[in-house]
């Protein structure tokens, strides 16, 4: 994906710099690695790792996607934004909107997910019931260090999870607003 902004990436070995090598030997299945156990779960089941929001936004938005104009997708996709209301009535649900809005090209709602346990539960979850439905699965990043549009782009595009077929978003505006953003930092 080209794109007008760069995004830099951090090691994904950060911390792990001096740790002895990996073991070469493979489980019963004979296809994949054992790996050495440390008696410690990860952080990441119990909280989400940082830069995802861990507060009031959430770490996930999950878009649900359906075409307005077709009517067995709205009537799907009405009946299921009931059963997640009532299936997961702890979760943040927004409004059933049968229009675009915003970076989403057709009518969706929205749903978001605060805990790795939410995410465990709703996506799989998701895979099943979504029916004929696209999801956008994006995470809500909190890097401080980048302005608030430049995070929305690349968190809506890079860093997104596509469940179904993958739509095109209008992210012209967070693309606008990202390069006033830089324009404004440099002078």
């Amino acid at each position: 994906m080209s794109d007008s902004l760069h995004f830099n990436y951090p090691s994904p070995l950060a911390g792990y710099e001096n740790a002895p090598p990996l073991p070469e030997d493979r489980a019963e299945d004979g296809k994949s690695f054992r790996n050495p156990q440390t008696g410690v779960l990860s952080a990441a089941y119990e909280k989400f790792t940082e830069p995802l929001d861990n507060g009031r936004r959430g770490g996930f938005d999950v878009h649900i996607y359906y075409f307005q104009t077709n009517p067995e997708q709205s009537q799907y996709a009405r009946q299921l934004w009931e059963r997640i209301r009532r299936e997961f009535p702890e979760l943040r649900i927004y409004t059933f909107w049968d229009r675009p809005i915003g970076p989403h090209p057709v009518a969706m709602f929205e749903v978001n997910l605060f805990t790795p346990a939410q995410f465990g539960a709703v996506i799989p979850w998701l895979a099943v019931w979504r029916g004929p439905l696209s999801v956008l699965v994006h995470p809500n990043t909190t890097e401080e260090d980048v302005p608030e549009m430049e995070r929305e782009l690349r968190n809506h595009t890079e860093r997104a999870i596509w469940m179904g077929e993958r739509l095109p978003l209008d992210v012209g505006r967070f693309r606008a607003l990202a390069e006033a953003q830089k324009k404004k930092a440099a002078s």
